[in-house]
């Protein structure tokens, strides 16, 4: 109904103003406490209720919603005079109440039919959680949503976050390769691949429109009009900016290479999809297998990012196209020469220089300097020689510095 918990909006003449209070405070409280309160039908009806409010806390204490039980007890309240009993006896009216206690006594007696199926929990459940109190029934059954609404809880909205989250993963992997190697996409395979990577987070979008989400209160929203607001005002942005088909226009021959960087670095704004990942992967920390594991894999994903940035800088620096010439220094020009693809000027007659490693030896031996870099100072086989390149592994020090004391407070931690 959307209304307040208080059913203010039952409140009536007769309703007495000090269990109103009570009511009010005891939600402002985050307390848990009981009350016999007058109310009315919608036809102006009195009805006494007992109502019951307890508040559910989660994990980290926060009340975030409130369990409120309304028990009809007219049939045990003196009969209220009102507008339909108004010339009656008080035997008829005594009567009228006892005709309605049947179905109150029914209601309120906690007895189980014969037949009736009784709630009980699978082993199945208690596994998935993980030793865990299973959670109460009124959260596992599904409220009531319009046909085009999908809960963000459901079976089917769980193994699509999954893909989701698979796909960011394979986005934060190729988009800084490709931005930063600057790889036109002419292989058929590749292009297709990316292709449904992003008719599938355009269908990601579509999904979102029509998903639930839990309100600051602890809610389960699905009014339509309500969840669009909240998509537009928070993610939809981004995932449009995510989704958009940059790789097809990089894919044209004839497309200008100012043009196809420009493309090629709008892509990185699908590493911030990184953010909800971050987000769905919150509840997993409290295990310890599943900690080392993200940090692992967070760990290898800030060594590729950090290798694709070394590339950049060298490649950036190898050659200085304002005096056409090559720094023999570097440590693009060092390992051409050591694999037998060194660079040479104007091999082919453009009037260039041309040739230089391949970019699979290139990746490799940029992941394996920041590899060593982040995790000791390296072993001098790669070392960084110009301005940049020593700015970036100061940096690059340090981030491993940094890495290796929170790994050691950690440690510490876990021994206290």
């Amino acid at each position: 109904m959307q209304k307040s918990s208080t059913c203010s909006f039952m409140y009536g003449e007769l309703t007495d103003k000090e269990t109103c209070e009570k009511v009010r405070q005891t939600f402002e409280n985050y307390e848990m406490n009981s009350f016999e309160i007058l109310m009315y039908k919608k036809n102006r009806m009195p009805v006494w209720f007992f109502v019951k409010i307890a508040p559910i806390r989660n994990e980290q204490d926060k009340v975030v919603l409130f369990l409120c039980t309304f028990s009809d007890i007219t049939a045990f309240k003196q009969p209220i005079e009102d507008d339909s009993s108004k010339g009656w006896g008080k035997f008829a009216r005594l009567t009228r109440a006892l005709t309605s206690s049947r179905g109150v006594l029914q209601q309120l007696a906690p007895t189980v039919h014969k037949g009736e199926n009784v709630h009980k929990h699978s082993r199945l459940a208690e596994v998935l959680q993980l030793g865990c109190d299973i959670l109460p029934q009124y959260k596992q059954e599904a409220p009531k949503t319009p046909p085009h609404i999908i809960l963000h809880y459901c079976t089917f909205k769980t193994t699509w976050d999954w893909v989701i989250l698979i796909l960011t993963f394979y986005t934060a992997i190729m988009v800084p390769y490709n931005v930063s190697f600057k790889t036109k996409q002419n292989n058929v395979t590749w292009l297709v691949v990316d292709s449904i990577v992003d008719v599938i987070f355009l269908v990601d979008i579509v999904l979102n429109f029509h998903t639930t989400f839990v309100g600051p209160a602890g809610e389960v929203i699905s009014d339509p009009k309500l969840i669009r607001m909240n998509y537009v005002k928070t993610w939809f942005v981004i995932d449009l900016l995510s989704c958009l088909p940059y790789d097809v226009i990089n894919a044209f021959e004839n497309v200008d290479e100012g043009i196809s960087s420009l493309f090629s670095s709008l892509k990185v704004v699908r590493l911030l999809r990184l953010g909800r990942v971050a987000r769905k992967l919150d509840h997993y920390i409290e295990y310890g297998a599943a900690v080392l594991l993200l940090l692992v894999c967070v760990f290898g994903l800030a060594a590729h990012w950090l290798a694709c940035i070394w590339y950049s800088i060298g490649d950036y620096e190898v050659i200085d196209e304002a005096n056409n010439m090559v720094r023999r220094d570097s440590w693009l020009y060092l390992l051409g020469e050591s694999v037998g693809r060194p660079y040479r000027f104007n091999a082919s007659g453009t009037g260039k220089w041309e040739g230089g490693p391949s970019k699979d030896s290139v990746y490799i031996t940029s992941l394996y300097f920041t590899m060593t870099s982040l995790t000791s100072i390296g072993f001098g086989n790669i070392a960084p020689t110009t301005d940049g390149e020593k700015i970036f592994a100061v940096a690059m020090m340090m981030i491993g510095c940094e890495v290796i004391l929170i790994n050691y407070m950690y440690g510490n931690l876990v021994d206290y």
